[in-house]
């Protein structure tokens, strides 16, 4: 994990199995710098970074991840743009789930698993 700084949060709606971020991507934010001259697009590994910091802290897990699965890139992430962050825990398998999208417009999802399960203070605050 790179631990980056988060971006601005609009609004969030956190509940047991289902946390919701929307996100400000501004323009100034310094993960645009050199990626890319010509058309600065924000880093898919900030993404993963985002939603790790999010979540491990909304559902109580240490930020030790054990893997990611199934991740996709579907649309570029552009500056100034608003996202919405979704992540769902599948307590069962001690994973989340996460998606970055805008209405029907789909940027990233994925899966996060940790190294360990989450702690009882942290989950749902």
């Amino acid at each position: 994990m790179i631990n980056a700084v988060l971006p601005p949060i609009i609004s969030q709606s956190l509940g047991i199995d289902t946390a919701e971020w929307r996100l400000s991507v501004a323009a100034d934010l310094p993960f645009f710098q050199g990626h890319f001259p010509q058309q600065p697009v924000l880093p898919g590994v900030t993404q993963l970074d985002w939603a790790i910091q999010l979540g491990a802290k909304h559902f109580g897990y240490p930020v030790e991840v054990a893997s990611l699965e199934v991740l996709k890139f579907q649309q570029l992430m552009l500056p100034g743009t608003e996202v919405t962050l979704t992540i769902k825990h599948k307590t069962d398998k001690g994973k989340l789930v996460f998606t970055y999208s805008d209405g029907d417009k789909r940027y990233g999802s994925g899966r996060i698993a940790f190294t360990s399960q989450p702690n009882a203070q942290g989950a749902a605050q």
